[in-house]
């Protein structure tokens, strides 16, 4: 199978991986954003926070959302430091986050021991507007390497700002579920049958999107329910992309 997928907590699973086995870790971690108090970062869940009141979706809430910024930029250290052990030489990293946590993420990245290259962009065309306010329509990536990025190996040119809508009604399934057109962009930064490898993978879309690209996929998702969509999808991706070639008859 061109990938695999693991229930449980990432820092686990991942001590577990051997190192260097991965081209590219592509991952959209809790943002932890928003909590001004503890108060705020305690009774309130990620549904309640990233979805409207009259929201339609029925999507489930996953955890990891009511660390202060200290606890967060620890925890994410502590996780890209055993990504990093799991990439090999010359391997990308790319983190998902907001204004807020933007700070804290280039801190973790840093310490982790990766080499920071930059930050790309997302922009969300469908974003609220604020009234006598700026519209805070875009997210950002965060990227980096594990020394130094052989461009002879992999030489694409991509694009540094990114736009797209996040999936609605029925094709949304996860609550900060990323558009599967973003991701397959930005798994391009992995050589083609190399391995992308995220530990925060929500229904799956990084997966999904390697998988169409023609990487494999390692992720990564603690919350059992979205854990079997993640599976679901992955399954039927790979069904949608066998051709002849890659299925054998036996006698």
């Amino acid at each position: 199978m061109p990938f695999s997928l693991h229930q449980g907590d990432a820092l686990r699973v991942l001590a577990d991986l051997p190192d260097g086995c991965v081209d590219s870790v592509i991952t959209d971690p809790p943002y932890n954003s928003g909590g001004r108090t503890a108060k705020e970062r305690t009774t309130r869940s990620a549904k309640q926070k990233y979805t409207s009141a009259d929201s339609k979706n029925d999507l489930a809430d996953f955890t990891g959302e009511n660390m202060d910024q200290r606890s967060y930029t620890l925890w994410l250290t502590q996780i890209m430091t055993e990504a990093h052990r799991l990439t090999k030489v010359g391997g990308s990293a790319l983190l998902f986050t907001d204004w807020r946590q933007l700070p804290a993420t280039t801190d973790a990245f840093q310490a982790a021991g990766w080499l920071w290259l930059g930050i790309l962009t997302w922009h969300k065309p469908q974003a609220r507007p604020q009234k006598g306010k700026f519209r805070q329509d875009c997210e950002y990536i965060v990227w980096g390497a594990k020394g130094k990025i052989d461009a002879a190996a992999n030489p694409v040119y991509l694009p540094g700002l990114y736009s797209a809508s996040q999936p609605s009604g029925s094709q949304r399934r996860h609550i900060t579920q990323k558009p599967v057109s973003v991701m397959r962009e930005l798994v391009k930064i992995a050589p083609p049958g190399g391995t992308v490898l995220d530990f925060c993978a929500g229904s799956g879309s990084t997966g999904v999107a390697a998988l169409l690209e023609g990487r494999d996929f390692i992720g990564i998702e603690k919350t059992q329910h979205y854990a079997s969509i993640a599976a679901d999808r992955l399954t039927e991706t790979v069904r949608e992309t066998l051709t002849q070639d890659d299925v054998v008859l036996t006698a």
